[in-house]
């Protein structure tokens, strides 16, 4: 086969991208140079993204010089690409997925761990991303989003620069780049908290589609997993009529046999996104289910009931709101301490502490323990997450599944030969410990009980949240469930409960405000 012409963007980024598939084209035998081409992206540097005219302003001249026969081969950050390729042009290759993840950088001194994603109140974050701006807001409501353009050096130069309190870049960009992120304070922001842009983290090999004896030969570095991953989020960017702007993320994966895709859509950049979460053995149907799911005639539960308080600016509250669906939030159990004053022999030598609720924080803290620097913290969802940052702590750990076995087994690959406290509930049910390897050293501290209230009122909701065991067996100890009403269960402890009863019940993917919201949002 002759040399080939990779055609790329001339910035730091793009040109490790080109150059990892001049690698890979090396590696089957194929001798390649770049071709380094400016797009409008590039020229146009003083306006948003979304005020430029048309649809892919970074890969637009790229497109034209491969119709044209000067290069043989572009390579682009897939989630870049419109939907539809131009005739005579087909993506013959997709690499490996990079994470799809978020990365908050943020300015030491603008970071307060007590606050979700560690920024401080009102802090300005820098984006040029609608679907980045909505899904910060919806989290943050009070900090301050404004434009940031440029690429990945140019806008940490801009945060160096004390432009901005913190910035939010993909992490698969960061890390393709290896740069050098210790004078920040990084968070993580995950896939399921922050949905990603479809595609975001994987290549797009795109060639002529006349050159059949190329497009055999790419086959060899074509990864089909991630290809049918990103097809699903690329049909619903398409079925939605969305351009790079629409505040939109989708991210599919595929877990024990399940495809797994998260979507959020917001109408505009200021606008509280939908959240849907959907698990399909199939992805034949699976981008139009998606799509049907935020059809605007759908009808939506008028009330939903939920065995726990829920703030008045709640994530969960403002999610339900935006459908004027009226919450009846209360908790049918009490909690009281059992423990007044923590013997210093729990803390010896201890490696980790995990809770598995939000009233295990609360009441390990207010025992004022004297804690080892050293010491890591594990969690079960995010709600758990948000209330050790209350007491300046950051999770090492975080369990985001609703599925407490999936929790233990995460949990168990890191902890390994360690002590871990558990500050518990009395009547726990102990599911993470069981599920401990030998060599890891359980300390058990039951610190709280829960009481079960009396004459429990039913509720007229239509959908029926339980939030633990103990809540229902509270409600269920006074009534009975209508037919047409539906339940969903924070996680599987709470939904044995309605496995005993042969009740059906919707499991949420993340046992916290934001799962429950998409939970309700599915039904």
């Amino acid at each position: 086969m002759k040399k080939i012409i990779i055609g790329t963007r001339g910035s730091d980024l793009a040109l490790w991208q080109a150059n990892n598939t001049k690698d890979r084209l090396a590696s089957i035998g194929i001798d390649a140079e770049l071709k380094i081409i400016k797009t409008q992206g590039d020229k146009i540097l003083n306006l948003r993204l979304d005020k430029l005219e048309g649809k892919g302003f970074f890969t637009k001249e790229l497109e034209e010089e491969l119709l044209a026969g000067t290069i043989d081969i572009a390579v682009h950050s897939h989630k870049d690409l419109p939907t539809t390729n131009p005739a005579g042009l087909i993506i013959a290759a997709v690499t490996e997925r990079e994470d799809p993840a978020e990365l908050l950088l943020i300015l030491k001194d603008c970071v307060d761990v007590s606050q979700k994603l560690s920024l401080k109140k009102g802090a300005m974050v820098g984006t040029s991303s609608n679907r980045r701006k909505a899904q910060l807001l919806a989290l943050r409501s009070d900090l301050n989003i404004e434009d940031l353009r440029g690429n990945v050096p140019t806008r940490i130069q801009k945060l160096r620069d004390e432009n901005y309190d913190a910035i939010l870049l993909a992490k698969a960009g960061v890390n393709r780049l290896n740069i050098d992120l210790s004078e920040f304070h990084v968070e993580v922001v995950d896939t399921t908290e922050l949905v990603p842009a479809p595609a975001q983290g994987a290549l797009a090999i795109q060639i002529r589609e006349s050159d059949t004896e190329l497009f055999n030969a790419l086959q060899q570095i074509h990864n089909a997993a991630t290809a049918e991953e990103i097809a699903v989020e690329r049909k619903v960017l398409n079925l939605f009529e969305g351009g790079c702007h629409m505040p939109l993320g989708c991210y599919c994966k595929k877990e024990n046999g399940f495809f797994e895709v998260w979507t959020s859509k917001a109408e505009t950049d200021e606008d509280f996104p939908d959240r849907l979460f959907l698990r399909s053995e199939t992805t034949e149907g699976l981008a139009e289910k998606i799509v049907a799911g935020f059809d605007k005639e759908r009808k939506m539960p008028t009330k939903v009931f939920i065995s726990r308080e829920i703030g008045e600016h709640s994530y969960f509250r403002k999610a339900l709101a935006k459908h004027d669906i009226e919450i009846d939030g209360r908790s049918l159990i009490r909690t009281f301490p059992i423990v007044n004053i923590l013997d210093p022999f729990y803390l010896k030598n201890i490696d980790w502490i995990f809770f598995s609720s939000r009233n295990g924080v609360e009441y390990f803290f207010k025992l004022n323990p004297l804690l080892a620097k050293k010491v890591k913290f594990g969690v079960v969802g995010r709600g758990s997450e948000d209330t050790l940052r209350k007491f300046g702590h950051l999770a090492d750990f975080v369990g985001e599944s609703g599925d407490i076995v999936e929790v233990a087994e995460e949990f168990a690959k890191i902890v390994g030969g360690q002590t871990v406290l558990f500050p518990r509930a009395q009547d726990s049910l102990l599911s993470i410990q069981k599920s401990l390897g030998i060599d890891t050293k359980i300390v058990d501290l039951p610190i709280y009980e829960t009481v079960v209230a009396d004459d429990i009122d039913g509720t007229t909701a239509e959908v029926l949240i339980f939030t633990s065991p103990s809540n229902v067996d509270a409600y269920f100890a006074d009534n009975l469930l209508d037919p047409e009403q539906k339940v969903i269960a924070i996680g599987n402890s709470t939904g044995k409960k309605f496995e005993e009863m042969g009740v059906k019940y919707t499991l949420p993917y993340s046992p916290d405000e934001i799962g429950l919201a998409e939970a309700v949002f599915g039904i």
